[in-house]
């Protein structure tokens, strides 16, 4: 029987996937749904699914980015918003990907050539030189960087600049900014304040940690394959998640 997970950040799409799913290939078991990208790529890891139906924009780890970590470990299929022009980043029949609204007839489409797939066994595509330029062709041309974090201790507000920020994490309804030398918690979800960081200068590590990528000194890996990180300035230990564990393996 083959099987899959979910990867959609919205409920009523995700759920309006399934039942379509569930009445076009009946056969198919839904391992998992998953409403961040991270929670889809630690699905794939736990139950190892022949398919992965992801949402490209997701909070935090994109579609596109759980693709890049998986490696060729399921078939991906996406769904997006963007048009066709964008789109063309795909390769005709590497990658299947559906736009929002689904059409029953193209969920269809998918569906058949999925199934040809899994008859003859064929590998997962390698993803990544695709993903890489699909990325560049999606992610907005101007995106309002933070560039100062303004946090309040007492009667004082504190000013931190951008490019001296080592890490944050999550903090229930606050988040905690960290420098070398001060720190301080913000009124602001860390899920709110990734959007405005720059991905190629912070890196997420887990679910709560975001952490400057130039900051970072070590990273270790134990006996159980658990990774943490050492940083530059700051004597704190950082735990990886294992949905971004990816990001320090040997080049």
């Amino acid at each position: 029987m083959p099987t899959a997970i979910i990867a959609y950040d919205e409920d009523l799409p995700r759920k309006d996937l399934r039942r379509m799913l569930q009445e076009l290939w009946p056969e198919l078991e839904i391992l998992s749904e998953a409403e961040h990208g991270a929670d889809a790529l630690e699905a794939i890891l736990q139950y190892q699914p022949d398919i992965a139906f992801l949402d490209i924009r997701m909070p935090g780890m994109t579609g596109l980015d759980v693709a890049n970590a998986t490696k060729g470990r399921c078939h991906a299929v996406f769904t997006t918003a963007y048009d066709n022009h964008a789109l063309e980043a795909f390769s005709a029949g590497a990658i299947d990907y559906l736009l929002k609204p689904i059409a029953q007839d193209r969920l269809i489409d998918a569906i058949t050539r999925l199934k040809a797939r899994l008859e003859v066994k064929a590998a997962p595509t390698d993803l990544s030189s695709l993903m890489q330029e699909l990325d560049k062709r999606l992610r907005p041309q101007q995106v309002e960087r933070i560039r100062w974090i303004s946090a309040s201790v007492g009667d004082t507000i504190k000013m931190f600049p951008i490019d001296k920020i080592l890490f944050f994490t999550s903090d229930e309804k606050y988040t905690r900014v960290v420098c070398v030398d001060d720190e301080a918690h913000v009124r602001k979800p860390l899920k709110e304040i990734i959007d405005g960081l720059d991905p190629e200068v912070f890196w997420q590590i887990h679910r709560g940690v975001v952490v400057r990528a130039d900051a970072i000194a070590k990273a270790h890996r134990d006996e159980l394959g658990k990774v943490t990180v050492e940083l530059r300035g700051n004597k704190e230990i950082l735990k990886v998640s294992q949905a971004y564990a990816w990001r320090f393996k040997p080049m």
